[in-house]
């Protein structure tokens, strides 16, 4: 999931809106190499909302349901459901590289891509463009939201019950550990889809208006709201990449550990190099 997000922070903020502000006739905007770049940057969209849906899942089975925990959360089932949502989420965005057309072309080059107006105008382009707003991001907001309630839902009950034993046995009077960590998942749980919903409003309300009037995206005009509406909801997606990554990242002890880890790797390999002379 991380990878995911650093991909979208790259393909998407450095090597799209970056280069386009910066520099517009760079080979980067020529029209093939636009479309593989809007392609490539679909897809690493679509890895980092799914793969977050299914990280939450994953946290939802360690928390809700002990019996499925072993069976479900080992590497070789989190190997498959990557590998599925990868393969998945290039299928699902192959339309978006055969929508894109040239948006210039000067001295017979093409310059630019975007959306053709066959998505707005034909039922199949209509059909694909409101499948692809239900896949992202209304179902994965939906399914955070859903998965979350339930994992907070079952920690309240079990702080509850894990209070009224520490009562029929007298406990000592004193903060216990368990329920203090239990209520940091919460809060943590809470972040999570208050910061994913929030960072894709704007994007999602975009999407969703294409398909009921007559604006298009990619937009050209910096002075049109819905451009600027546009232009604003990608902005807040990708500060979401830099969130996620930080939020489900950081805030584990063992990634916190593999960070550690591959930080001290260069070190310890030259202290061995140095010994084994």
């Amino acid at each position: 999931m991380a990878v995911a997000d650093l991909m979208v922070l790259i393909i998407e903020v450095i090597l799209s809106e970056l280069s386009s502000a910066y520099f517009p006739y760079s080979f980067l905007n020529l029209y093939h190499i636009c479309k593989l770049r809007i392609f490539f940057n679909c897809i690493s969209i679509d890895c980092s909302v799914w793969l977050t849906v299914t990280f939450t899942f994953d946290r939802f089975i360690t928390i809700c349901n002990q019996n499925l925990r072993a069976k479900y959360c080992t590497e070789k089932t989190a190997a498959v459901v990557i590998t599925v949502t990868c393969i998945l989420s290039i299928i699902q965005n192959v339309p978006v590289y055969i929508f894109l057309v040239p948006m210039y072309i000067i001295d017979n080059v093409a310059w630019y891509c975007w959306v053709s107006s066959d998505v707005y105008t034909t039922p199949k382009g209509a059909a694909f463009s409101l499948i692809e707003t239900i896949l992202t991001p209304v179902v994965p907001i939906l399914l955070i939201m859903f998965l979350n309630a339930l994992t907070i839902k079952h920690i309240i009950h079990s702080n509850r019950v894990r209070s009224g034993l520490r009562l029929d046995k007298n406990a000592e009077s004193g903060t216990d550990q368990e329920v203090e960590n239990r209520r940091k998942s919460i809060f943590l749980l809470l972040a999570i889809s208050g910061n994913f919903v929030l960072l894709w409003m704007v994007t999602f309300v975009c999407f969703m208006t294409v398909n009921f009037l007559d604006v298009h995206l990619f937009g050209s005009d910096y002075n049109d709201p819905f451009t600027i509406a546009e232009l604003s909801g990608y902005m807040l997606r990708a500060l979401g990449a830099c969130t996620n990554m930080f939020i489900y990242g950081v805030s584990q002890n063992k990634f916190r550990e593999e960070l550690k880890n591959v930080i001290k790797s260069p070190f310890v390999l030259f202290s061995n190099s140095i010994k084994c002379l």
